[in-house]
């Protein structure tokens, strides 16, 4: 499988990537998605390859996000395997962007932060809070909800909103 990378940052432009499994790219997601965008120039999302996971379940997630995000000037994705900081450097992205819905998310993506900076000083973390009504929503609670039959639809952005 040949990858295609988004082009290296620009001097001076502010990129951000948005890691994350994306199984699915939930509402929850484009919000942050879309407010990250109000931050930086660029943000690239970054589908993280899970070794314990078919590398098809990256694919179909980068397929579905480049799909929802076609209409989304700045915004761009790409699959890694590897560290996010090592992500950064190819890409010349000098922040990541996360998301967090409670408390211990923010403790666990804090932690996260502090490691990424150590082991790529410059790499800054920008750490949004979900909007009150999404935070409940999670990747793993729509594909629970789903593999009950429940028609999940209203917790997935519709390829109609990127236009």
């Amino acid at each position: 499988m040949t990858r295609r990378y988004p082009d290296p940052a620009a001097p001076g432009e502010r990129v951000a990537l948005f890691p994350g499994s994306f199984n699915p790219f939930t509402i929850g997601h484009l919000d942050i998605l879309e407010r990250g965008l109000a931050i930086f120039d660029r943000v690239i999302i970054v589908v993280g390859c899970n070794r314990n996971k078919p590398s098809a379940d990256a694919e179909n997630a980068l397929e579905a996000i480049r799909r929802l995000t076609a209409g989304i000037p700045r915004a761009d994705a790409m699959i890694w395997d590897g560290l996010t900081a090592d992500a950064a450097k190819l890409t010349g992205a000098r922040f990541l962007l996360r998301g967090a819905r409670s408390a211990a998310d923010f403790e666990y993506e804090r932690n996260m932060a502090d490691v990424n900076a150590m082991i790529s000083p410059g790499l800054e973390t920008v750490i949004l809070p979900a909007r009150p009504s999404l935070a409940p929503l999670s990747s793993s609670m729509v594909r629970e909800l789903s593999s009950f039959g429940y028609d999940v639809t209203q917790f997935l952005p519709s390829e109609k909103t990127s236009d």
